[in-house]
């Protein structure tokens, strides 16, 4: 039997803590995949070792997407805009620091604009599956993480998995909760919808987990045309997933 083709996987905010890791876990699996990575700066790139496969531009500029998205199969968003502390808060004094976006990088500019370039411009490219990260929580629109630097981050996420929903490309929403740096590989997955496990005890989960699951995405039709929470049982608790086609075959819920 002749080997299956290799599948071209371009992940954006591969400069990011997720990010970082579904590119390198891309890279290891070169016999499966071809990576490429989409980050914001020179520096980004270097970070991640400054390949000739990672392309530096603004998810806000359409036209700046589209080189990075030529003849890949796939896609995996982890691009988010991210919040700031104010410089002045100082935890001796009580009170809760108070949180602000840069310019530019609001979350209706990076999580819903900046997505729905990366939809568009794979979609003309002709990309076959798109893994988005968004977030638990966007069920609720009085969520504290919408409070941050008036960001609204779970509105404008919401607005792009459902602008991705509604694209006919093959997809996979993925919706983490707490996110842990913490090692992957090591725990139970629990997936969920429509934020019921953010009422129960398990409600986190460690990033390379997260980077894992978008990786598997890909490899399984059982992944396609589906949206879930995702979470993790403590460490040692539970049965470790291994079986992916399993944990997706669980999920009926297309939003």
């Amino acid at each position: 039997m002749a080997d299956a083709p290799r599948s071209t996987v371009l992940v954006t905010g591969a400069g990011g803590r997720t990010g970082q890791i579904a590119y390198r876990k891309l890279k290891e699996r070169s016999d499966r995949f071809v990576a490429r990575g989409l980050v914001r700066t020179e520096e980004s790139k270097e970070k991640i070792g400054g390949g000739d496969d990672v392309y530096v531009a603004d998810i806000r500029d359409a036209d700046r997407i589209t080189p990075a998205v030529q003849g890949i199969d796939a896609l995996i968003i982890l691009t988010s805009a991210v919040p700031k502390m104010k410089p002045d808060f100082d935890p001796s004094k009580g009170g809760r620091p108070e949180f602000y976006y840069e310019d530019g990088s609001y979350p209706e500019q990076v999580d819903w604009i900046g997505q729905k370039n990366q939809i568009d411009a794979a979609k003309n490219a002709g990309v076959k599956h798109i893994v988005l990260v968004g977030s638990m929580g966007g069920t609720n629109p009085n969520h504290p993480l919408n409070s941050l630097g008036n960001g609204n981050i779970l509105v404008w996420k919401r607005k792009a998995e459902q602008y991705l929903a509604d694209s006919g490309i093959p997809y996979t929403i993925i919706r983490p909760g707490g996110l842990l740096d913490k090692e992957g590989g090591v725990r139970e997955l629990i997936v969920g919808k429509d934020d019921e496990l953010l009422q129960t005890d398990t409600k986190t989960i460690p990033r390379a987990d997260v980077a894992e699951v978008c990786v598997q995405a890909l490899q399984f039709e059982e992944a396609k045309f589906k949206a879930f929470d995702l979470a993790s049982k403590p460490e040692g608790v539970g049965t470790l997933t291994k079986d992916f086609k399993a944990l997706f075959s669980q999920i009926t819920t297309r939003f």
